[in-house]
Parts: C-alpha cells; sequence; structure tokens
C-alpha cells in the first residue's frame, strides 16, 4: 500500500507544482519614470489577480529586451517604434498600423507576442522653453535646422542612447539637413534635460511626449513636420510560452492597455516628477480608481 501512495503523493505534488509555475509571471521595465510606471502598476495589477509576481525594472532597453528573447522576463511595455527600428532593423517610414502590424509578425517569429497597443504615443520629441522659442521663431523642427545652420548659440541635451542609436541624432540631423557641433551637444541622463532646459543651460532638449514636465515646465514641442519620428504605441509584450502558461494573461494585459493615452500618461508621469508621489503610490491610485486592484 505504501508502495502505491507515494507515486501517487509524487504525482499530486508534481501537478500542484505545475499549476505554481504557470502563475509565475517575470514583469521587466526599463529606467525611465514611465517605465517604472508600468511595472509597478502591471506588478500590482497581476499580483491582485493572483499571479506569483516577480518584478524586475530599471533595465537598458538593449538588455531588456534580450532578457525577454532569453526567457528571464516574461512581460515589459514596449514601444514600437523601437522594435522596428532597433530590434529588426526596419528603417522604411511606416505608419502607426503598419508599424504594429510589423512589429507583431516579426517579433511573433521570434516567440514574443504584442498585444493590444495602447493609445499612448511616447515618440521622441524636440522641446524648447516657450519663451525663448516664440522670440527666435521656431516652432518646427525645420525652423530649428535653419537656426543651428544659421547660428552656434544652440545647445542641445539628450541621453546617450539617442545619441547614439539608429533613429537617433545623426538621422535625425541628415533628415533635416543641419548639425550641432560636438560643442553644442549635451549628453546626459534623460531625467535631467527637463531642468536643464527649465533652467536655461541648454536652449533645446530631447523629450518623451508623454511626459508630464513637458506642460508643467511650459515647454514648446517643436513639430515634426518632416515626419522624421515614427510612431512609439506603447504596448504589453509577452513571451509565447508565458500565454501558453497562462491563457487569461492576454484579456488582462488588453483590459488594462486600453486605459492607456497620452493624456493618462503625461498625468501619471507628472505625478512623479513634479508632484514628487512614490511610483508604487501613483500606480496603486490608478488602479484603484479604474477597478483594477
Amino acid at each position: 500500500m505504501k508502495r502505491f501512495i507515494k507515486p501517487v503523493m509524487a504525482m499530486v505534488l508534481a501537478a500542484a507544482s505545475t499549476v505554481a509555475a504557470a502563475d509565475d509571471v517575470v514583469v521587466g521595465g526599463k529606467n525611465f519614470t514611465e517605465q517604472q510606471l508600468l511595472a509597478s502598476m502591471t506588478a500590482q495589477y497581476l499580483d491582485g489577480l493572483g499571479y506569483d509576481v516577480d518584478k524586475r525594472a530599471g533595465m537598458g532597453s538593449a538588455v531588456l529586451r534580450q532578457a525577454q528573447e532569453n526567457g528571464q522576463i516574461d512581460l515589459y511595455w514596449e514601444y514600437t517604434g523601437t522594435s522596428l527600428i532597433n530590434y529588426n532593423d526596419i528603417t522604411e517610414r511606416l505608419s502607426p498600423e503598419e508599424t504594429y502590424s510589423t512589429v507583431k509578425e516579426l517579433d511573433g517569429e521570434k516567440g514574443l507576442v504584442w498585444l493590444e497597443p495602447s493609445d499612448a504615443n511616447n515618440t521622441y520629441a524636440l522641446a524648447m522653453r516657450e519663451d525663448d522659442a516664440a522670440e527666435r521663431g521656431i516652432e518646427t523642427i525645420s525652423d530649428l535646422a535653419a537656426a543651428v545652420n544659421d547660428s552656434d548659440d544652440l545647445t542641445f541635451a539628450c541621453n546617450a542612447e539617442f545619441y547614439a542609436r539608429e533613429d537617433g541624432l545623426r538621422p535625425l540631423q541628415q533628415e533635416y539637413d543641419f548639425r550641432f557641433a560636438r560643442p553644442q551637444i549635451k549628453r546626459m541622463d534623460s531625467g535631467l534635460v527637463y531642468p536643464a532646459l527649465r533652467d536655461g543651460q541648454v536652449e533645446v532638449g530631447l523629450v518623451f511626449a508623454t511626459d508630464g514636465r513637458i506642460q508643467a515646465f511650459n515647454f514648446r514641442v517643436l513639430e515634426d513636420d518632416k515626419g522624421y519620428f515614427p510612431a512609439y504605441a506603447l504596448t504589453p509584450v509577452v513571451r509565447q510560452e508565458t500565454l501558453d502558461a497562462n491563457p487569461e494573461l492576454a484579456a488582462q494585459m488588453n483590459q488594462l492597455s486600453a486605459l492607456l493615452n497620452d493624456d493618462t500618461m503625461a498625468g501619471l508621469n507628472a505625478q512623479v516628477d513634479v508632484e514628487k508621489q512614490t511610483i508604487e503610490k501613483v500606480a496603486e491610485s490608478f488602479l484603484k480608481e479604474n477597478n483594477l486592484l
């Protein structure tokens, strides 16, 4: 009898272990406010749904993507334009819909599933102080290009990633036919660009379109009149194996994605960066307001 019970108990324990493993989800995030907010929001949301969540935020883009491809990260929020250009080497100019369908297909071949995109498009943008831009008569990036070509008194702040990436500064300057001289470029952490621009340490700064500090600091976002920057629709991306183990996860994440748009993300980001609330508290409050926690 004992010999019979032990194998049965072993099978029961193995089954229980399999169920538990299926509910393990590793949530990743990049190293800036919006991504840390989304990682916290996702982790709290899934934890409330009964998943065993391991949150690993604060990672660089390339490292995070590689970790997901290697199976170390199950789920994180990515931007369609980033995957299109940086991970799939597509430089052709596509519509937002084409961008999404392209990365969905190409990443699907790598075992990564793009769920429903949100209405938040956190594209890159160039910004100036409103009064300075008005005084110089700069409304578009073409206006900026003309001003840079006419003078060397405009300095530009951006992060090191934008300085080097394939959809970054060099091809932007080629598209608009201008060039900042090396001394005019100030590389710094993304979060430091905003106060540097606000305080007059630079005249132009690289910003993210959904950052709450744009409005709070009275910046003018320059019109991308040549349509250089691709769409960067914020979308949850999940490993296929993770979805296979958790069939309800796609619908659950799509429910969260449907709540996000430009204004919502800008407001959430401002609560952290301007009002100095904690990331965890802002994420928790948003989930509770929307009956997801």
